[in-house]
């Protein structure tokens, strides 16, 4: 195989705050995987979850030293490939660009999109959810009518679980509900309240007509989970406490769903194993992105009919997005019928 490493710069039309900060710009990397005259493609994107950080830097240099290992393999030797990876210790987003791109090259392999290789039904993918980030009730308003030039968005994921309180996040909450009142709301705190006020925000969502509540307290407090999951009248989805499949066990009986993410998953193959573990212990999932563009997005919508709920909006407030794949339908992300992941580029910018 010969390995190629693009990396890319991206801006977001509206800049994104959640608990742990505010984010307008961020460095993805491509990664391209050649053999037999055929290349498919996967993306890296840097992340942060309290003390789990991937940067930028620890990515590419991680995958730079471990491209000459790749050398003598072939891209149907997924499982060889799959433990070289562990055993040298990639981060994850790494871990997930060569999955998706082996996944990629596989499906163009055999001419078929990777949603028919599995299968699938397309019309099982529910539509997705829109962010609005923490913000001033005002803010909240004009980010709403932000997304509705974008598309007719009628279903928003707040962030909440402001620094300067649960009274602040309810004065957001209540600009939401008054901006857009028959939009599907829910909640993501992104671990920012503790446990009593984790409490006293589900009752209180629950009445204003929230669906559910995610990752309302800080990981490493999954204890606690179970005693908020006793006492909220919302379902909680395990975000930040769930990584792969290895974690669910553990938060069985403390929430009602998890929230997957490709760069936390390490991609797709681990991403079937994390919806296959949560169904047996009777979970509910959920697909989530970081700062991922159309290449990632697109790349979980091609498992998305097996979600319960979606929320890949990402690559939505790009501003210069360098993919095109899978195309909004009735607020549905849906995959094509090309190929693989059905993703091409449309500039191959370099930062």
């Amino acid at each position: 195989m010969e390995i190629e490493l693009c990396p890319y710069t991206v801006n977001k039309r509206f800049a994104l705050m959640i608990a742990r900060g505010t984010s307008s710009q961020n460095q993805n990397l491509a990664v391209g995987i050649t053999a037999d005259n055929i290349t498919g493609w996967g993306e890296a994107v840097p992340f942060s979850i309290g003390s789990q950080y991937q940067s930028f830097d620890q990515i590419i240099t991680a995958l730079q030293a471990f491209s000459p290992y790749l050398a003598a393999y072939h891209p149907l030797e997924r499982q060889l490939i799959e433990s070289l990876m562990i055993q040298h210790q990639l981060p994850s987003a790494a871990i997930a660009a060569i999955d998706l791109a082996l996944y990629d090259w596989l499906g163009k392999s055999v001419s078929l999109p990777l949603w028919k290789l599995w299968g699938l039904d397309r019309d099982k993918i529910v539509p997705i959810s829109v962010t609005v980030g923490i913000n001033t009730p005002e803010g909240a308003r004009a980010r709403i009518r932000g997304w509705l030039e974008v598309f007719d968005a009628r279903f928003l994921k707040i962030k909440l679980g402001n620094p300067l309180g649960i009274g602040t996040d309810r004065e957001m909450m209540l600009a939401v509900k008054a901006e857009l009142p028959d939009a599907k709301l829910t909640v993501d705190a992104n671990g920012g309240w503790n446990l009593a006020d984790a409490i006293s925000m589900s009752q209180w969502l629950a009445d204003l007509g929230v669906e559910y509540l995610e990752q309302p307290l800080a990981p490493g407090n999954e204890a606690q989970l179970g005693d908020l999951k006793q006492q909220s009248p919302l379902p909680i989805f395990a975000d930040e406490s769930f990584f792969t499949s290895r974690d669910i066990p553990n938060l069985v009986g403390k929430v009602d769903g998890i929230n997957i993410k490709l760069m936390k998953a390490g991609g797709l193959t681990e991403a079937i194993r994390s919806i296959n573990t949560a169904r047996a212990h009777g979970l509910q999932v959920m697909f989530g992105c970081y700062s991922d563009t159309t290449l990632a997005n697109t790349a979980a919508a091609q498992l998305s009919a097996l979600a319960d709920y979606l929320d890949l909006d990402s690559h939505l407030n790009l501003t210069d997005d360098p993919f095109v794949g899978a195309q909004l339908i009735e607020g549905r992300l849906v995959p094509s019928d090309l190929p693989g992941l059905g993703v091409n580029w449309t500039s191959r910018q370099t930062s």
